[in-house]
């Protein structure tokens, strides 16, 4: 094997993880192709319940799911219960969860906390009353401290909080246009639907891509660049500031796998918005707690005007927020953006998040993410080992394997890493009871219930593909 040193990148921020071997050599197409063959018929042939499922669930069901990201060919794994760590399939197979509904599930399946929170709630408060009420605005205040907001609102998604995030930067500036990350995902607000995962041949120079919307998109102006590049972001709000009402990112791209902000970069991005009296919001809805105790803007060290959070804040039920300055948030106060909502704060999901903030500790989440950067050693320890064309990426409790000699930057990095070798790796986990999220993302999420014992069967099963595959 041709061992080959990989391409020098500027350093990543420190409070991420990152490692790339030395070298790496290719992987025989061959052999992955065969290796994959083998493992689509060994997903066919032990999952008959779930085959059967979705020929049901496909008549009421478009796709037999009710989120299109569920979906995968030929059909996916229908679950009946879940506790702890731990999946129960319609055939009666015990999977590991180390999907944990992106973040949703940090404090895992049915933890006793939120359960018993939840249930008085249901039986001693209630499920909405409509109107103001203690139990929001005691998570509110939790949540003013913990995340360092000077106001909050509550939503019920993170598509929502990431609409009236810009709508408040809109209403805030008088100004319009947004700028995105190419790559990034913000959920189902169409302004932020713009090249959330674009054809390549579509999407123009690298250096300077060009917005592309789905055909069912009305997304207003919408300014595309990459991740890392500062100098672009500079040319663009230079140019374009008389219109730019914010700049909308996640501080480290978790849609793409794990990709870190190089060292600088977002305090860049900040001094870049300050200069053209831009909002900037970061969108933390899958970094939240899973990035720290208090969120990736703290860990990482700057501030946003506006933050949206969602699934990691609500133990599992449908809860997120938006807030920030009390500049910004102003433009609510005085209804330059009304904001409205049925179930916004609900007893029943302030009872979990309330739930959540008292089982999150830094010394839980110190545990958990200890877990998970012990799991992402050992794997590297094989990656060198086998010389294998991957290297490791974290950050907090969630981890990535990602397919490439290089480092990933931004979203054409990522379009250029092995999704062969991505999918191979992602099913080979699926047949041996590991289930990480559906795709070719590879990123995992150590919850609070995950043990060593668990992390340890994420290694070992990597260790088999490893072996595998230089056979």
């Amino acid at each position: 094997m041709t061992a080959d040193a990989p391409v020098q990148v500027p350093p990543h921020d420190p409070a991420a993880w990152r490692h790339v071997p030395a070298s790496s050599a290719p992987v025989d197409p061959g052999r992955v192709e065969a290796l994959l063959s083998a493992e689509w018929d060994r997903f066919a042939a032990t999952t008959p319940g779930s085959k059967e499922h979705n020929v049901r669930a496909s008549e009421s069901l478009p796709l037999g799911v009710t989120s299109s990201f569920q979906h995968w060919d030929p059909y996916p794994i229908s679950i009946v219960k879940a506790r702890g760590a731990w999946l129960t399939d319609v055939d009666d197979r015990k999977l590991l969860d180390l999907s944990m509904g992106f973040g949703a599930m940090l404090v895992g399946h049915l933890n006793p906390t939120v359960v018993a929170s939840v249930t008085k709630a249901l039986e001693e408060t209630g499920t909405l009353f409509v109107t103001p009420s203690p139990t929001a605005t005691t998570v509110a205040e939790r949540f003013q401290q913990r995340f360092g907001l000077d106001r909050l609102r509550f939503t019920n998604s993170g598509t929502e909080a990431t609409m009236y995030a810009v709508r408040t930067a809109r209403a805030y500036t008088g100004k319009k246009a947004i700028v995105k990350i190419e790559g990034g995902y913000h959920g189902g607000y169409d302004a932020l639907s713009v090249s959330v995962k674009p054809a390549v041949e579509d999407a123009g120079p690298e250096d300077a891509p060009i917005p592309v919307a789905p055909f069912d998109v009305e997304a207003g102006t919408v300014h595309v660049v990459p991740y890392n590049d500062l100098p672009r972001l500079q040319y663009i709000l230079a140019e374009h500031a008389d219109e730019i009402a914010a700049v909308v990112l996640e501080p480290v791209l978790e849609n793409i796998g794990i990709v870190l902000p190089d060292q600088g970069y977002l305090a860049g991005v900040r001094a870049a918005c300050d200069a053209h009296g831009v909002v900037l919001v970061f969108d933390e809805v899958k970094t939240g707690l899973t990035a720290g105790y208090a969120g990736a803007s703290q860990r990482l060290g700057v501030k946003p005007d506006l933050v949206t959070l969602a699934k990691s804040i609500g133990g599992g039920l449908p809860l997120a927020a938006f807030g920030g300055t009390a500049e910004v948030m102003a433009a609510v106060v005085d209804n330059r953006m009304p904001h409205f909502g049925t179930y916004n704060g609900n007893p029943l999901v302030m009872a979990a998040a309330a739930a959540v903030d008292e089982v999150c500790t830094h010394e839980a989440l110190a545990e958990a993410e200890a877990l998970n950067v012990g799991a992402m050693a050992d794997m590297d320890a094989l990656i060198t080992k086998y010389e294998l064309p991957a290297h490791t990426v974290g950050f907090g409790v969630k981890g990535a394997v990602t397919w490439s000699a290089t480092p990933l930057r931004n979203y054409r990095d990522y379009k250029r890493t092995d999704f062969g070798l991505a999918e191979l790796s992602w099913l080979w986990g699926v047949n041996r009871g590991i289930l990480t999220p559906p795709g070719l993302d590879e990123q995992w999420l150590v919850s609070l219930a995950h043990t060593k014992d668990d992390m340890d069967l994420l290694v070992g099963e990597f260790a088999e593909l490893a072996e595998a595959l230089r056979s």
